[in-house]
This record gives structure tokens, sequence and C-alpha cells, in this order.
């Protein structure tokens, strides 16, 4: 998705104790967000899914 939408998207990793981290309700080892907002992980995982969800909140 970075290679796609390079110019559109910054894209952060952050571990759970991060101070980024903090500021969100994270109830899974592994949480996906887009402009503070929790993506379904079965979107996230499907690249036709993640593209077509990054596509639309553009």
């Amino acid at each position: 998705m970075k290679k796609r939408f390079e110019d559109s998207i910054d894209l952060n990793i952050y571990t759970n104790d991060s101070e980024e981290a903090k500021e969100v309700e994270i109830k899974g080892a592994t949480s996906v967000f887009v402009n503070d907002e929790a993506v379904l992980l079965d979107v996230a995982l499907s690249n036709e899914k993640m593209e077509s969800y990054l596509k639309e909140k553009m």
C-alpha cells in the first residue's frame, strides 16, 4: 500500500506502549488505524480491500 499510495499516505508503525498508541484503545495484538479510525483486520489484511478502503478515504 505504501508504494501504491506513496504520495498520499504516511505510514507509521507503533508498538502498543508508544506515546502514539496511548491515545487509542487497542483491543488486540494487531491493530490498523487510518486517520485515527480503526480498520477491520479482514480489510487491512487484503490488498484489494485495503486499496479500496484507502481510495474511499482520499
